[in-house]
């Protein structure tokens, strides 16, 4: 028998708040986390507005020496797990780690360790590399370190998917324990790639937005669209086996329902022009939860404010709902934040369980121009409040690879 998987705790740190709350209230508050970049001398380049995370201090959450020795993702990836865990009340002594699962997810993760070695290797020699580089470099270490600090011994895994890593690692923790894998297991992504070297790779790609004005660059389905805006940090959910979660009577925000997942097998970067890979990601995600798109109350779009992304995705859309596209109540939160890539799909299905808690639905922030391609209700400017017990949060990503996830109020 499938056993229900259900969102028992919540963990975040991103350019709009250091907590899950801080974020929610930025949300609910139009809060757009865009700004100048700080991390590093941006003279020279095209790009100079990205969301970084504010206020931040290593040394707030890590001794000096640890904090040495994490590069910035695993940082921000560990601080989003604590929150996650004390959150959902697990402890040693309600659930046996042994059966706690870490399905952490980046699409590039330690960016900024790789670019800083570089350097040391071109200026200093090889000799000089940190013997730390490679531990702190590759992109499974998130999901290393949060089991070690917290001390979790279930599978632990790291999807790398690009921008559909954290929904590809929810959706497989979902499928996990509903098959009797683990009872509980911490998913998300994380992601710290805001450098010189993150910042000209997607630039000289032409894929993010080259616009001076904080509240005009990070604009999805808006017609002045020119590119995404870097973002930064990190989101996890305890998800958890519903039974195991009712016997130690934990709070329950959702249930996860449904999950689907393709391949566009077109392109390395570009979606597929019909979007019918999208489409059938969403497809085989409400096929899972066995319910029909007229159920779906409200969809967080991957809306990276791209022009192909946002007018693939809305085709994408309308063939996957038919009929219900024209009144399923849609939004990018990514005005908000920016694109965390990896991390993205976990903060915006944090967004969905957050929607369906207070029943309201986030907007698209700073949407001015109408698009006729992008011709959905995509939610502009002001939060709507209205029935929310089904969502669905899309996340596409370089490469071809969709992921649908579908919540429900519980």
């Amino acid at each position: 028998m499938e056993r229900r998987v259900v969102i028992t705790g919540l963990g975040a740190i991103s350019p709009i708040g250091n907590t899950v709350e801080e974020n929610w209230e930025s949300i609910k508050n139009n809060k757009c986390g865009i700004d100048k970049i700080s991390l590093f001398d941006t003279t020279g380049f095209k790009t100079n507005l990205a969301g970084e995370v504010k206020n931040y201090d290593a040394l707030e959450h890590f001794e000096a020496k640890q904090a040495k020795r994490l590069d910035r993702s695993s940082q921000f990836a560990i601080i989003g797990a604590r929150e996650a865990l004390k959150d959902s009340g697990i402890s040693t002594e309600n659930t046996d780690f042994d059966r706690v699962g870490i399905f952490v997810s980046s699409g590039i993760g330690g960016l900024i360790t790789i670019e800083e070695q570089s350097k040391v290797l071109c200026e200093k020699g090889n000799r000089r590399v940190s013997p730390m580089f490679i531990p702190m470099a590759i992109s499974n270490m998130p999901a290393g370190n949060i089991s070690i600090d917290l001390g979790l011994k279930g599978e632990s895994i790291s999807i790398v998917t690009a921008c559909a890593s954290s929904t590809h690692a929810i959706g497989e923790a979902y499928k996990t324990i509903k098959c009797g894998g683990e009872d509980a297991i911490i998913a998300g992504g994380t992601e710290a790639a805001i450098c010189e070297l993150g910042i000209a790779g997607f630039e000289n790609m032409k894929a993010l937005s080259s616009s001076e004005d904080r509240t005009r660059a990070s604009i999805p389905f808006d017609k002045e669209r020119n590119g995404f805006v870097m973002g930064e940090g990190a989101a996890m959910l305890v998800l958890e086996e519903y039974e195991h979660a009712k016997k130690r009577n934990a709070k329950i925000y959702a249930e996860v329902i449904g999950f689907g997942a393709t391949t566009d097998a077109y392109h390395i970067t570009s979606p597929e022009p019909e979007g019918n890979g999208g489409a059938n990601a969403m497809k085989r995600a409400m096929e899972d939860a066995n319910i029909k798109p007229k159920e779906i109350d409200y969809i967080n779009a991957h809306g990276t404010s791209t022009h192909l992304n946002d007018t693939t995705e809305t085709m994408a859309i309308k063939k996957a709902f038919g009929e219900a596209s024209k009144k399923v109540k849609i939004s990018s939160t990514k005005g908000n934040t920016g694109h965390l890539l990896g991390a993205a799909g976990a903060i915006e299905a944090i967004f969905c369980v957050k929607a369906i808690q207070d029943q309201i639905v986030p907007p698209t922030i700073n949407y001015k121009e109408k698009d006729e391609e992008c011709d959905l209700d995509i939610t502009p400017n002001e939060i709507v409040k209205t029935k929310v017990e089904t969502v669905m949060s899309n996340s596409l990503g370089f490469g071809g690879h969709n992921a649908s996830i579908i919540l429900r109020k519980i």
